[in-house]
């Protein structure tokens, strides 16, 4: 089973002489913007494997002089590659029994045995697996008094001088530029410490604690000065998220406003990213200021699209100076001038709008993104959540419908855990007095009633774990607004799909890996309505997150079955969730929507009120899903509009994926 697919997509074709040149002089020439040393591979596993590498022979070079090696590790998602592949190495023969670990910090008030906590996650994902001895693990301590933190910390910081210094320092980046919880405001020299958490740090945080409200509101962390001190440092950083922030620590000033802007005074420091998470590097995101290129179409219309922006003008308005200017010039000598390229990226973008995303009847599709025939077609939407369809794609999938398409809606995961649990008394409270109403002597359902409520209201303690009860009714709510929605789009009831894929029933935040089971459920329902249209969530900015498995599950299916006959006459087209859209210089599919139809996909969405504004994991964004993405339509619309392109009032975008 192919469990990986979706990290070799890669929308633009990189070419490896961008991030991998062959040799240092073309390297120092792409990289001149680069203000630390960075590294960029294909895939964070890769990348987690170099990095897992150079600490294995480390660890193995002291041992060979009988010293100890210092680790300074964290926790969070971006070192999993890193500890999956020491483990590996550590079953192969490595021994950790002369490591030392001091860890980069520690939520606070926090007990070292919360599962939370820093200590407890790094255990879960390494400690565990290979042979340190459990005395060598030095970590904040999340449980003193407040008054007692001061001196702790000295004595952290001394421990570390004890030990000689870290030796190899592992960091990720927050979304504030934070390294650690050194948040804005943290200055070079400042040592180990009590800090209040930033805003963004808590809400991304709160992947782990359930919600917000719930991550304590300070951390113990290592200052930047002390980061500083190692002798070697690696950040870490993989995915789309990442990328704005890599950029700017990268290429960016030195400033407190970004503690990890710091590391640029230390040269034994190195970025490992991957390319998604390099992607707004200028050597991949615009490469022409630093290289000739490798002009294809794709590079084309993002330098053309990137100059409009830059000069505030239309397409059709750019001049041969503007070219010259602005290192396009390459772009004249290939086509003569700047209006024989205006014209070309024009009618490119002009070819990705379309009224008809299942293809238009009886037209000529020479130009279309989506051809005519079969018609109607059988379309099947992958969701992730029960909620990501109308999110990402209400306006496509009620065109679809209002164009006699047979749409069928798959939500691949039951979404429970989004649910809080006053919803689910709010149901319970509807459920007794439906029982009184109608029932009255039902014992069954008012034993089960007394049970769940007591439990919700009385029994569970923070971070307890939902009964199996709750979590089906937390489910059923789900699923009850998810077929509210299809409703209103239109969709027939029969061809809604709960698939409760396995990887996600685990009650918790932390998901099950990726299995066959779960390929085959995909498989079997792909099977019975062999569609010509799939839609599928392509958010590749999580590596570890659910869109990410989804997405997996759903091409794993498609590698499987290769050679099936309904497959070769099948597209399968990516949309992005909530959180960000389409590079346009992507986007091959453009769907515009009438200021009817975008109202018409709001009320969609608020038909799943669960996840209006009490719903957890809403992450760094305030505004609630429906304005995330009407504001991310209405900015598709407009910037294609600033193009000289037609105005229109939203627009949904979708890159196809042609399979492996």
């Amino acid at each position: 089973m192919e469990k990986n697919l979706s990290s070799r997509i890669v929308l633009h074709q990189v070419p490896r002489k961008y991030y991998q040149p062959d040799d240092v002089l073309e390297l120092s020439g792409i990289s001149r913007f680069e203000k630390v040393k960075t590294e960029i591979f294909d895939t964070a596993i890769v990348g987690g494997e170099k990095i897992a590498c150079e600490i294995a022979d480390l660890i193995r070079k002291k041992q060979a002089n009988n010293e100890i090696c210092v680790l300074g590790l964290n926790s969070g998602r971006s070192p999993i590659e890193m500890y999956e592949s020491l483990i590996k190495k550590h079953k192969e023969g490595l021994s950790f029994k002369n490591v030392v670990v001091f860890n980069l910090f520690e939520y606070y008030p926090l007990e070292k045995t919360s599962a939370q906590s820093c200590l407890s996650q790094i255990s879960e994902m390494f400690f565990k697996h290979v042979d340190i001895d459990p005395k060598n693990i030095y970590s904040p301590n999340g449980g003193l008094p407040q008054d007692e933190i001061m001196e702790h910390c000295v004595a952290y910081e001394k421990k570390i001088e004890e030990y000689g210094g870290i030796d190899y320092q592992i960091l990720g980046i927050g979304h504030a530029g934070n390294i650690g919880f050194n948040e804005p405001g943290s200055q070079q020299t400042s040592q180990s410490r009590l800090i209040l958490l930033d805003p963004i740090s808590r809400k991304e945080a709160a992947r782990i604690f359930g919600s917000a409200d719930k991550v304590p509101a300070a951390a113990i962390t290592m200052g930047v000065g002390t980061i500083l001190k190692s002798k070697r440092i690696a950040l870490l950083a993989w995915g789309d998220t990442k990328a704005e922030i890599i950029k700017k620590i990268v290429e960016g000033q030195i400033t407190d406003q970004l503690p990890a802007s710091f590391l640029q005074l230390n040269q034994k420091t190195t970025a490992f990213l991957d390319l998604h998470s390099a992607s707004a590097l200028t050597r991949i995101s615009r490469p022409w200021l630093v290289t000739s290129c490798d002009w294809n179409d794709q590079l084309i219309r993002r330098a053309i699209v990137w100059l409009c922006q830059k000069l505030k003008k239309p397409i059709l308005k750019l001049t041969n100076r503007d070219y010259n200017e602005n290192g396009l010039s390459e772009l004249l000598a290939l086509y003569g001038s700047a209006y024989n390229v205006n014209i070309k990226v024009f009618n490119d973008l002009q070819h990705t709008i379309t009224g008809w995303p299942g293809g238009k009847p009886n037209a000529d599709d020479t130009n279309r993104p989506e051809r005519a025939k079969p018609y109607p077609k059988r379309v099947v939407v992958f969701s992730p959540h029960p909620d990501d369809d109308v999110i990402s794609m209400g306006g496509t999938i009620k065109r679809l419908v209002d164009q006699k398409h047979d749409v069928h809606i798959a939500y691949q995961t039951s979404g429970n855990i989004a649910v809080g649990d006053d919803e689910i008394i709010r149901f319970l409270a509807f459920t007794k007095g439906f029982k009184d109403m109608f029932d009255s002597d039902n014992q069954k359902i008012q034993q089960k009633y007394d049970e769940i409520r007591s439990f919700l209201l009385e029994e569970k303690k923070e971070n307890d774990l939902d009964t199996l009860d709750v979590r089906l009714l937390k489910g059923l709510v789900r699923r009850g607004e998810a077929k509210a929605a299809c409703r209103f789009m239109g969709v027939k009831s029969r061809n809604v799909h709960f698939l409760n894929l396995p990887f996600y029933e685990t009650g918790t935040v932390k998901k099950s890996d990726l299995s066959i089971a779960d390929m085959e459920i995909i498989k079997a329902l792909l099977n019975e309505i062999q569609p010509h249209q799939i839609y599928v969530a392509g958010d590749l900015a999580d590596p570890h997150g659910t869109h990410k498995v989804c997405l997996d599950a759903v091409l794993a299916a498609l590698y499987d079955l290769k050679g099936v006959k309904w497959l070769d006459d099948c597209r399968i087209w990516m949309y992005r969730g909530a959180w960000m859209e389409w590079e346009i210089d992507h986007i091959e599919m453009a769907v515009p929507l009438s200021p009817e139809e975008l109202r018409s996909k709001r009320n969609a969405i608020l038909k799943h009120q669960s996840q209006m504004e009490g719903a957890p994991f809403m992450g760094d964004d305030e505004r609630l899903f429906w304005q995330r993405s009407e504001d991310r339509n209405k900015a598709t619309a407009e910037l294609y509009n600033q193009l000289g392109l037609a105005a229109y009032e939203a627009i949904e975008a979708f890159v196809e994926y042609i399979p492996l």
